[in-house]
C-alpha cells in the first residue's frame, strides 16, 4: 500500500491540518492501491499564503532564471519518467505503451514548447513605431490556483505550472483526487529542481473542498480549470465574486466529417482516435458523420475496426486500451449505452457490459452506434468513453449544420481531398481546433475551445499570455 497524505506547502511536504483518508484504487483490478489525505480548509489557507508570501520575489526574477528553473524541471522529469508512466497506469488505468508514448510524453513536449515560447517573448515591448515613449508591459497575473483532472494527468498540470512558472506566477495545484500519484510525483519533481519555496504549492483535495475553498479564495488571482462542463460553471460562480480571471478547458463532443473523397483509412482511423484512452479525452472525435454513399460501408468498416480493439489490463504491454479510470465513470458509460439502445440507435459493435474474459475492472466494451440523429442523448451528452456515434448526412451544408449542432466547441475533424472544402471548413465548423485528414496540430499550436467547451488558451505563446496581465505605460523613458 502506498501512502501519500501529506501535501507540498510552502517548499516542504507537511502533514494535513485534519487528516481525511481517500483511497487510490487501480482501475484495472479495483483493488485499493494507495491512500492520500483530502485537504482542509486550513490546508488551503496554507499554501495559498505560502503562494501569496512568495509572489514578490518570483515575479522579480528575470525571465532568464525562470527559463534556466524550467529546463532543470524537464531533465528531472526525463529522468523520471518511467516512474511517471507507471503511476499514471496505475491511478487511472492508462495502458502502458500509452503511458509512456503519449501521456508521459504530452508533458515533455509542453515544457519544450514553453520554452521554446519563452525563450523568444518580449515582457517590456514598444506599443508601434509612431509611440516612442509608449511600452506594453506583460506582468505576472499573480497566484493562480490549478485544477486538473484525472484523464491527461501530465499533460493538463505541465499545460498550467510550466507557463505560470515562465510568466512569474505562484500556484497552487489541486489535481484530481481520483488520480494524484502523478501529481504527488511531479511535485517530488520540481522540488528535485530546485523550485524557490512557496512558488509552487499542492494540496489533494475533492471539487467541493479545496477545489471550491480555491476558486472562492481572496487570495487567489486567477483559476485554471480543466474538467466537466457542470464543475466549469460551479467554479465561475464561485470565482465572480473575486472578479478572478477564470481560465476554463471543458467538455466536448467533436464531430469527425468524412467525405466520400476521403482516404481509404479515414474511418478506421477515426475509430482509433476514438478509442485512445478508452475514449476519456474531451477531445475525442466522438460523433462520426458519413457522407451517405459511403455510409454503408463505413459502418462496416467501423464495426470491424471496434471489434479488432483489444481490451485488457493496464499493466500489461501492448496495443490495447485499458479500463476507464472509476465505478462512477463506468456506470456513467454503461447508462448512456443503454440509453442509445432504448432511444433506437442501431448497436453495430460492443454494447453493454465488460468485454469476454475481463470479470473485474472497470473494462468496456468498444461500442459504435449507427443511425444516431442529432437529438439522442448519446449524440449530444460527453460520454467519456468507448463509445462512437455515426451519422449520414447527404451535403456538405448539412454535415456542418450537424457538427455545430451541439453546446460544445472544442475540436472538429475533416476527411476530404478537397482543399477548397477544408478551406471552408476551417472557417464554418464552431470550435477552438479543427484538424484534416489526420494530421495533428503541432507543438504550441493554441488548445482550447469555444461555447460550453471553456474560454481561454493552453499551450506555448497562448499559453503563456493566459498568465499574464498586460500594461500600458506612457512615458517610459528611453534606455
Amino acid at each position: 500500500m502506498i501512502e501519500k497524505r501529506q501535501f507540498f506547502i510552502g517548499g516542504a511536504w507537511v502533514d494535513p491540518a485534519t487528516p481525511r483518508d481517500f483511497p487510490v484504487i487501480d482501475p484495472s483490478t479495483e483493488e485499493e492501491v494507495a491512500v492520500i489525505s483530502l485537504g482542509s480548509q486550513a490546508d488551503t489557507d496554507a499554501a495559498v499564503a505560502a503562494a501569496n508570501a512568495a509572489f514578490p520575489a518570483w515575479s522579480e526574477t528575470a525571465p532568464a532564471e525562470r527559463i534556466a528553473l524550467v529546463e532543470r524541471i524537464l531533465e528531472v522529469y526525463n529522468a523520471r519518467a518511467e516512474e511517471m508512466a507507471q503511476a499514471m497506469t496505475l491511478e487511472m488505468g492508462a495502458p502502458l505503451d500509452l503511458s509512456r508514448k503519449s501521456q508521459v510524453n504530452s508533458g515533455r513536449s509542453h515544457i519544450k514548447g514553453f520554452l521554446e515560447a519563452a525563450k523568444g517573448f518580449e515582457f517590456i515591448r514598444p506599443l508601434n513605431d509612431h509611440s516612442p515613449n509608449d511600452r506594453i508591459l506583460y506582468d505576472p497575473i499573480g497566484t493562480v490556483a490549478m485544477i486538473t483532472p484525472w484523464n491527461w494527468p501530465m499533460n493538463q498540470v505541465s499545460l498550467k505550472v510550466i507557463p505560470a512558472l515562465l510568466a512569474g506566477c505562484t500556484m497552487v495545484l489541486k489535481p484530481s483526487e481520483i488520480a494524484p500519484l502523478s501529481s504527488i510525483l511531479w511535485s517530488e519533481i520540481l522540488e528535485e529542481a530546485g523550485v524557490p519555496a512557496g512558488v509552487y504549492n499542492m494540496v489533494n483535495g475533492d471539487g467541493p473542498g479545496v477545489g471550491n475553498q480555491l476558486s472562492s479564495h481572496p487570495g487567489i488571482d486567477m483559476v485554471s480549470f480543466t474538467g466537466s462542463t457542470r464543475a466549469g460553471i460551479a467554479i465561475s460562480k464561485a470565482a465572480a465574486d473575486t472578479i478572478k480571471r477564470v481560465s476554463l478547458e471543458l467538455g466536448g463532443k467533436g464531430a469527425n466529417l468524412i467525405f466520400a473523397d476521403s482516404d481509404a483509412d479515414a474511418v478506421r482511423r477515426g475509430v482509433k482516435d476514438m478509442m485512445q484512452n478508452t475514449g476519456q479525452s474531451c477531445n475525442a472525435p466522438s460523433r462520426m458523420l458519413v457522407e451517405r454513399r459511403i455510409y454503408d460501408e463505413a459502418v462496416e468498416i467501423a464495426r470491424e475496426a471496434a471489434e479488432a480493439t483489444a481490451v485488457a489490463n493496464a499493466h500489461e504491454e501492448g496495443p490495447h486500451i485499458g479500463p476507464l479510470v472509476s465505478q462512477a465513470q463506468w456506470d456513467k458509460v454503461q447508462g448512456l449505452i443503454e440509453t442509445g439502445i432504448a432511444e433506437g440507435a442501431r448497436l453495430v459493435a460492443g454494447g453493454p457490459g465488460r468485454p469476454e474474459g475481463l470479470n473485474r475492472g472497470y473494462f468496456a466494451r468498444p461500442t459504435v452506434f449507427a443511425d444516431v440523429t442529432s437529438d439522442m442523448t448519446i449524440a449530444r451528452e460527453e460520454i467519456f468513453g468507448p463509445v462512437l456515434s455515426m451519422m449520414p448526412f447527404d451535403t456538405e451544408e448539412e454535415a456542418v449544420r450537424i457538427a455545430n449542432d451541439t453546446v460544445y466547441g472544442l475540436t472538429n475533424y475533416a476527411q476530404t481531398q478537397d482543399p477548397d472544402r477544408l478551406r471552408r471548413l476551417a472557417r464554418s465548423l464552431q470550435s477552438g481546433m479543427v484538424e484534416f485528414n489526420g494530421e495533428d496540430r503541432s507543438r504550441g499550436a493554441p488548445f482550447g475551445g469555444i461555447k460550453q467547451s471553456g474560454n481561454g488558451r493552453e499551450g506555448g505563446l497562448f499559453g503563456l499570455e493566459d498568465f499574464l496581465e498586460v500594461k500600458a505605460v506612457g512615458g517610459y523613458p528611453a534606455a
